[in-house]
């Protein structure tokens, strides 16, 4: 079934409020001073049965200029307006600002609904007509259907009922695939349940039992009940209207202009890179102006920062970045509508390119060029850029969440591009990543120069270390992306990848001919003294090894066995430790424990070494100590 919200706009006392109770028989006007003063403060939500079955959700919202802030809260996520025109008063200054902002929001269809009509002749209500076709000729309600009702007589509602079934059948339904998204409009706390959140799902899905986001404070929380139209589900879709159940969050902790959103999906951020339209009856607007930017639901301070002029004449559009005063979170297409700080008019708006963008320098063509391309490009030609600016390897469900296309969008264009040269990708644990093919001839070449000049200076050494090669060259990535990236690396013969380093092909840890003579004297050294090992600085003052290399000849015996350590500073050749075990071994079977004595003159040596080779043995389960003497272990 398609799921759609119908929003309404218009002038304040223009009978919005009375218009939705008239069609759903529900007062939009909850709080005692609406019901006071007669004017809706805050956004009211209601719900439709329209001919032919379907169910809508109508947004009903405040018309006063003091209230343009709410207003702007609840539109935002709408699919059709009905622009609400009083017969006895017609076009209206909130009539203009509200229509600005459902043009700047890019909503694309909606009817108009002239209410009062029982309260004027035919004459005057002629000439509202006539007003009203006039005002609408260079909107996007041009020619739309007009519908006169009376809420008070009931004449024209059952077609205004109708006439909204035949809009929203030709709407376009919320893409119920791919990430969640839900800006939230209205936040209480019910007994008994704790705190719950409304808003309009603008995207994906979202269901009982799973964990969401709450941006841009970056909380966690999960979803204990979900209700649409007042009845409980398990799951609601894009275009729903919800109430959202979450479980462990306080009502403060989750304030209007908050997003729920899939973990992981979105990044809050300070800065938002977008293309920006001005109103033609705006004053221009200069570079760096400071203004009230309304995004989803939230309201933010802010400042334009114009990328290639100095101002922004009436009615133009440029490429801006927006320098936000505290965090916040938006999809890449998201709209948005800024309103001047001070005198607060709505001004202009636009639609987010890039939500989590760098900052960039002013008057750069390839800033221009890029923005260009992520605004207006074929989905192949977004998702190549994303890859060639994004630092490693990448999903198909990332990318498409990061650049707003669809899944399968994202999809069809990664195989065509992998098909073309463009992209590289592998499979690591089940998953597919991929990477621009630039950007990977480059990390290689980076790489692998890293390693051979690693190697010529450690030739002893198995390899650069694989997590300091991470932190050093691929911060951002984390472990899974960095392996995919090693391991195509691996795949194409570049690197060979080892369980802690990585090294180039073919290359072998060996001490060749600076060190090789220096090895060799070390390692006789050893196996000539048995259970008599000399220390380290001794062995190594018998050769002719380069100042300063000892600890990389030590560590490369260690590393290969050739020696092993057996206490500090005490290291043994591994013969003499077997010959050693075993007999140690044969004695303990013939005589069932030894003291440190009889090992020394078992092995022909000192209690120097006696003492620590036992404890040594102890760790090995050789042995086993009891008070003096030492039994056979569990390893004998």
């Amino acid at each position: 079934m398609k799921h759609i919200i119908i929003g309404t706009a218009g002038h304040v006392d223009h009978g919005k409020t009375t218009l939705v109770k008239a069609l759903t028989g529900i007062d939009t006007d909850r709080l005692r001073e609406e019901k006071e003063r007669g004017i809706s403060i805050e956004l009211g939500f209601a719900h439709l049965a329209l001919p032919g079955g379907k169910k809508a959700g109508l947004v009903d919202v405040p018309g006063h200029e003091r209230f343009i802030k709410n207003m702007l809260a609840g539109v935002g996520g709408i699919d059709m307006v009905m622009l609400v025109v009083a017969a006895d008063e017609g076009v209206m200054p909130q009539t203009r600002e509200h229509l600005d902002i459902v043009q700047l929001l890019q909503v694309e269809r909606g009817i108009v609904v002239l209410t009062k009509v029982d309260m004027v002749d035919e004459e005057w209500l002629e000439l509202v007509r006539e007003e009203l076709k006039d005002y609408l000729k260079d909107t996007f309600l041009a020619g739309v259907p007009l519908v006169e009702v009376s809420a008070v007589t009931g004449q024209g509602l059952q077609e205004l009922k109708e006439t909204l079934a035949r809009v929203a059948g030709d709407l376009i339904e919320k893409p119920a695939s791919g990430a969640m998204r839900l800006p939230v409009d209205r936040v209480f706390t019910i007994t008994g349940f704790g705190t719950v959140v409304t808003g309009t799902l603008v995207s994906g899905q979202i269901c009982v039992g799973e964990n969401v986001d709450i941006l841009p404070r970056r909380l966690t929380a999960r979803v204990r009940s979900l209700q649409v139209h007042g009845g409980k589900v398990e799951t609601a879709v894009a275009g729903q209207r919800v109430a959202v159940n979450l479980s462990g969050m306080e009502v403060q902790q989750v304030p209007r202009g908050s997003l729920l959103a899939s973990p992981g999906s979105l990044s809050p951020s300070r800065r938002m890179d977008v293309k920006l339209s001005l109103l033609k009856n705006a004053k221009e607007l200069k570079n760096r102006a400071r203004v009230r930017i309304y995004l989803g639901t939230a309201e933010i301070l802010g400042r334009v920062v114009l990328l290639d002029r100095e101002e922004l004449e009436s009615g133009g559009e440029a490429y801006a970045q927006l320098e936000l005063e505290e965090n916040a979170a938006a999809g890449r297409g998201d709209k948005f509508v800024i309103r001047s700080y001070s005198p607060m008019l709505t001004i202009g708006g636009g639609r987010i390119i890039e939500p989590v963008p760098k900052k960039h320098k002013r008057m750069k063509e390839d800033v221009i060029n890029a923005l260009v391309t992520r605004e207006k490009g074929t989905p192949a030609e977004v998702v190549g850029q994303y890859l060639n600016s994004k630092p490693g390897m990448m999903t198909a469900g990332e990318l498409a969440d990061i650049s707003g296309l669809s899944r399968e969008e994202a999809a069809d264009a990664l195989d065509g591009l992998e098909a073309s040269g463009t992209v590289v990708q592998t499979v690591f644990e089940g998953v597919k990543y991929y990477a621009s093919s630039v950007a990977y001839g480059k990390w290689t070449g980076e790489v692998t120069a890293l390693v051979n000049a690693y190697h010529g200076h450690y030739p002893l050494r198995e390899g650069f270390h694989r997590e300091e090669l991470r932190s050093r060259k691929f911060p951002n990535l984390g472990q899974k992306q960095f392996h995919a990236l090693l391991q195509i690396m691996e795949n194409d013969g570049k690197i060979v990848a080892g369980v802690n380093s990585i090294a180039l092909p073919g290359f072998k840890a060996e001490p060749g001919d600076t060190y090789g003579k220096a090895v060799q004297a070390i390692e006789k050294i050893y196996q000539a003294n048995g259970c008599q090992p000399p220390a380290w600085a001794e062995a190594i003052s018998k050769t002719a090894l380069p100042k300063g290399q000892d600890q990389e000849i030590l560590q490369y015996f260690l590393r290969r066995g050739a020696l092993v350590k057996v206490a500090d500073e005490l290291y043994f050749h591994p013969d003499a430790l077997r010959e050693a075990r075993e007999k140690m071994q044969l004695f303990l079977a013939e005589k069932g424990q030894i003291t440190v004595g009889e090992a020394r003159d078992l092995l022909g040596t000192s209690r120097k070494y006696a003492l620590p080779l036992l404890e040594f043995f102890d760790r090995e389960k050789v042995t086993r100590r009891v008070g003096d003497i030492r039994l056979p272990g569990r390893a004998l």
